[in-house]
């Protein structure tokens, strides 16, 4: 399994793990940590050395209830980063980010991947995306950020899912974005209750329907928190399980904050699975 640029190729044949590099003041878990420049470099420097091998920058919060950050303050807050670690590292970089302006520049500074929550549903995304050559990822998401934890329904979340993403791959492709370019990414926590999420975990599988490449981010959220009934700072536990689950079904990158610990527990279970049955 590939995922591929205009001019460069991940290899998903072994697990990748993708660091959360937030340079927000209001992320759930570590807002306002890595705001400066310098300490975004560390942070990114060390997830390396940890293991990542994408480095996921954001310049706007998507926790639920989340406000919307401006076109100028996001391209503030990203782009010169984006620069610094592509002089840095080697490793692909991504970009979590829903405006087209925003992917454009981010791209040209020298990012690998636009990871889109709204899956490239917003004015002149799905254009500049396919016109990037950069890798797309593709999350769904029912609602809005500020809402979408208002009593989400589904009559099947699996099913529901699947149709969504299988139809923005469609329109992605008409756009002229190659399915080589594309990974998905069920989107826990964004529009999905406690039950809903567990139900789309245990049924990840099913979204192998689409042959692409599966991305699944669990790290500290409320679905770990909800169900063990523990604070933000104590569910890397938790996290790990789900994550381990999601690598079972066949899961390719793990997005995460907590590299060292993702990348300790997938040489783990490899070790184990290399001489199963």
């Amino acid at each position: 399994m590939l995922l591929s640029t205009s001019s460069k190729t991940l290899n998903l044949t072994s697990p990748q793990v993708m660091g959360i590099l937030n340079l927000t003041p209001d992320s759930f878990s570590d807002g306002g940590r890595f705001v400066a420049r310098d300490a975004a470099l560390r942070h990114a420097l060390q997830m390396v050395r940890d293991g990542a091998g994408i480095i996921d920058v954001g310049g706007e919060s998507t926790r639920p209830g989340a406000d919307e950050v401006g076109e100028q303050q996001e391209l503030e807050r990203v782009v010169p980063v984006i620069e610094l670690l592509r002089a840095e590292l080697d490793c692909w970089i991504s970009v979590d980010t829903s405006k087209a302006v925003v992917m454009r520049e981010a791209v040209s500074a020298g990012a690998d991947l636009i990871n889109d929550i709204r899956a490239l549903r917003e004015p002149g995304t799905l254009a500049v995306a396919a016109e990037s050559g950069a890798a797309v990822c593709l999350m769904h998401m029912l609602g809005q950020p500020r809402t979408m934890q208002q009593a989400p329904g589904y009559s099947d979340v699996t099913v529901e899912v699947l149709a969504f993403l299988e139809e923005r791959l469609s329109s992605c492709e008409q756009a002229g974005i190659a399915r080589e370019r594309i990974c998905l990414d069920p989107g826990y926590g964004f529009g999905k209750s406690l039950e809903h999420n567990y139900e789309l975990l245990g049924k990840l599988g099913r979204l192998h329907a689409t042959g692409l490449p599966l991305l699944v981010g669990m790290s500290r959220k409320s679905m770990i928190g909800q169900l063990l009934q523990r604070d933000v700072t104590e569910r890397l536990a938790g996290t790990l399980a789900a994550h381990l689950f999601a690598l079972s079904q066949g899961a390719h990158i793990f997005r995460v904050h907590d590299v060292k610990d993702m990348s300790d527990a997938i040489r783990v279970w490899q070790q184990a699975a290399h001489y199963q049955g």
